[in-house]
């Protein structure tokens, strides 16, 4: 506790600074995320506040970010279109989703998994975080010129026919789940298809014009459409909030453009009585925890986003431990990674409890804090305490934000938050890979990949298809480069080691000797497997000397296994020299050692092995 207030009045001004630049952010991500803006503010009030007490960052400020929003998007699109459209039957299992995501969390920090989250690939990350600009800035076109597709009467009734079959069908299988459904008679089928009322089929329309306009396809397929219904009001609104973000830092970094474009952007709308869109309402008082997820939660709406959960506790991880190897850059200071996925679990957790989307560590709001003096986990803890202020407080006055403003706010991020460093390497990166005369760079091609898909498809999928491509090129990588310190190679060819020197010349004919450099593993046993094919007629002993070879697995053992048995049927002697401990071992498991190779036939020094060859091998082709 002593060390906590210890930097207190740096803290203060830190946390304070660090929250206000969240404000605007924590709203935008709430409205981009489909919860609304009282979903981003109180995630960044619970996570900000929970994950720096129990983290392992001291100067990590941590709320919704833009991948953990769109990720986010995702989950709640999905869900929402599980449960007929309708938010607040989906809730319960989007809230779900949230916590498993941060329990995930929390148990990663107490396995250890964060030393291990640095391996992920840098053109997946890449790619991810380009395709998160992407996705914002497109969707965002469609608030930032005023066109919201459910609200366009002549676009809704293009749904109504698909509507009214959808409700038909939903009724069909209520009945059969209700036991009413009866062939020979469609009597109650008939009275419910009869009562349903145009207001229905309205609505259902609706969320199918919303549904199909959502994500990056669903943008581009109605912009023509949305240009030719501009709200010139809403428009302006968006266009002057990116003009005073971008414009105003050129003035001054030391307040934050996107609260003074809030301010300035929103008071003008209000004061001046402008016929524009509010944000939705911001609930007033104390943020209440939303025990309605677990008393109406069902196993089978939230089992298909388990794997989502877990990206969404990865993607977290990621961003939470690289914004902390930021702030210790900036204070000299080192991490604990383990314990800041922990803290940011606990954030997340409770966050999803109280109805907040979820979070992670920010990168500029780190840096805010830092260079605003703080140093100690109670500037993140004040950061959250300001918000919550603000909630209690200004709730009615944020209520009447233009949503425009939150959409310039959020275009603005979406052109910040793509890898402009991953994009400028492409041209000067080494082409290493060809598929025919085409040549081409591996890690381009993983990070278009993901780019592509996260835009177009799916983000989740898009990260492991990602992945799953980056480990099949680092293993063909590994395997060429294995292959090519361990060619197999004619006695005559290779190059003898310098204990080999003494080797008499008579019984090079008989005696074919094998080096092995570097592991015996999936990726090179392919080229072992040639090994038995290339030794001489006249070789009657093979020496397989297996200093240089470190480790071995499955795939390598039983190749070897197979390479050996070939080898005995044709009548040849082998003999290991050196055999490391991690080989040995996998080779007693399954009667290698001593079934195929007894122990007189294991030397430790090549020396001894020669003497066992010259008392043992007979000169057969010395020349007369």
């Amino acid at each position: 506790m002593k060390n906590l207030f210890s930097n207190f009045r740096g803290d203060l001004f830190g946390g304070i600074t660090a929250g206000i630049v969240a404000l605007p952010l924590a709203l935008a991500f709430g409205v981009s995320s489909g919860l609304g803006p009282s979903a981003g503010l109180y995630g960044a009030i619970f996570i900000s506040f929970f994950a720096a007490l129990f983290g392992g960052t001291s100067t990590q400020i941590s709320g919704p970010t833009a991948p953990m929003t769109a990720v986010s998007m995702v989950v709640i699109a999905g869900i929402v279109a599980m449960n007929d459209g309708s938010l607040e039957k989906a809730l319960p299992a989007i809230l779900i989703v949230f916590l498993l995501a941060g329990l995930m969390q929390i148990g990663l920090g107490l396995l250890g998994i964060g030393k291990y989250i640095r391996y992920i690939p840098y053109p997946v990350v890449s790619g991810f975080m380009t395709a998160i600009g992407v996705i914002i800035l497109v969707t965002q076109i469609l608030p930032a010129i005023g066109y919201y597709p459910k609200e366009d009467a002549e676009f809704v009734n293009l749904y109504k026919p698909m509507a009214e079959e959808i409700i038909l069908d939903n009724i069909l299988k209520e009945e059969a789940g209700e036991g009413i459904l009866v062939l020979e008679d469609f009597k109650e089928t008939i009275s419910r298809a009869e009562g349903i009322t145009e207001a229905d089929m309205m609505k259902e329309a609706q969320t199918l014009a919303k549904s199909e306009a959502s994500g990056v396809i669903g943008a581009i397929k109605v912009l023509p459409r949305a240009l030719n219904n501009i709200n010139w009001l809403e428009l302006i609104l968006a266009l002057s909030t990116i003009a005073i973000i971008y414009g105003f830092k050129k003035i001054t970094t030391t307040i934050p453009s996107a609260l003074v474009a809030l301010i300035v952007v929103s008071g003008v709308a209000y004061g001046f009585g402008l016929d524009y869109r509010p944000i939705e309402q911001i609930p007033s008082g104390f943020p209440m925890p939303n025990l309605g997820i677990f008393t109406e939660f069902q196993l089978s709406s939230v089992t298909p986003y388990v794997f989502t959960a877990l990206t969404l506790a990865l993607l977290g991880a990621i961003d939470s431990l690289l914004t902390s190897v930021v702030a210790d850059n900036m204070t000299k200071t080192k991490h604990k990674p383990n314990k800041e996925l922990v803290g940011q679990g606990i954030g997340n957790s409770i966050a999803a409890i109280f109805g907040g989307i979820p979070g992670a560590g920010a990168t500029i709001r780190t840096v805010v804090n830092i260079n605003a003096g703080g140093k100690t986990k109670l500037s993140g803890m004040v950061a959250g305490v300001l918000l919550l202020i603000v909630l209690l407080a200004l709730g009615p006055i944020a209520s009447q934000i233009p949503a425009a403003v939150l959409a310039g706010i959020l275009v603005t991020v979406g052109i910040g938050v793509m890898d402009y460093k991953g994009l400028k390497a492409i041209p000067s990166l080494p082409k290493d890979m060809s598929l025919g005369p085409i040549k081409f760079s591996s890690e381009v091609v993983i990070m278009l990949v993901v780019l592509v898909l996260s835009s177009v498809w799916n983000l989740v999928y898009a990260v492991g298809v990602g992945l799953v491509i980056a480990s099949l090129m680092f293993m063909k990588k590994m395997g060429d480069l294995t292959a090519e310190r361990s060619d197999v190679k004619s006695l005559e060819k290779e190059v003898n080691w310098p204990d080999e020197a003494a080797f008499p010349k008579s019984l090079q004919e008989e005696v074919f000797i094998k080096h092995l450099k570097g592991p015996l593993f999936f990726g090179s046993t392919s080229e072992f497997q040639q090994m038995a094919d290339q030794i001489p007629e006249t070789a009657s002993t093979v020496i397989i000397r297996m200093g240089r070879m470190q480790y071995m697995d499955q795939s390598g053992l039983y190749t070897l296994e197979d390479v050996l048995i070939s080898l005995r049927k044709s009548g040849i002697n082998i003999l290991f020299v050196d055999v490391l401990n991690q080989p040995r071992y996998m080779m007693e498991r399954v009667g290698v050692i001593p079934e195929l190779i007894p122990e007189e036939h294991i030397f430790d020094e090549f020396d001894e092995c020669l003497i066992w060859v010259k008392a043992n091998v007979k000169d057969e082709f010395t020349s007369s």
